[in-house]
């Protein structure tokens, strides 16, 4: 997903190792700005004052993410859009998503099992 911090690419880390990857709820925070740019967005991260892009499919998701979701239910809205391997989707998905929480752009909450 050309996840890219001032030229540099971020660490691909899976998110699953700190968490139940489909019980995390994500939602995007409110120290960020975003523009289109592109067939993507530009975001500027208001606290740090630091800008990221994201591709089309980056931006898919941060629409998304406006509204709390779980990962299980962007994984699913990433592959009914676009042709794309389930495995591959699934760990893009989760490296976007910890990329966008570790730059203070999302917020990752764990759901309690009911």
């Amino acid at each position: 997903m050309n996840w890219k911090q001032s030229g540099q690419e971020l660490a691909d880390q899976d998110l699953a190792d700190r968490y139940s990857a489909d019980h995390v709820r994500v939602s995007a925070t409110k120290d960020a700005v975003a523009c289109e740019f592109g067939d993507g967005l530009a975001l500027l991260n208001l606290k740090s004052n630091i800008y990221y892009s994201l591709n089309g499919v980056g931006a898919f998701i941060w629409d998304l993410i406006q509204e709390p979701r779980s990962v299980a239910e962007i994984r699913s809205a990433v592959l009914a859009r676009y042709n794309v391997d389930p495995e591959r989707c699934q760990a893009d998905v989760e490296a976007l998503l910890k990329g966008l929480a570790d730059n203070g752009l999302a917020r990752l909450d764990h759901e309690e099992l009911v």
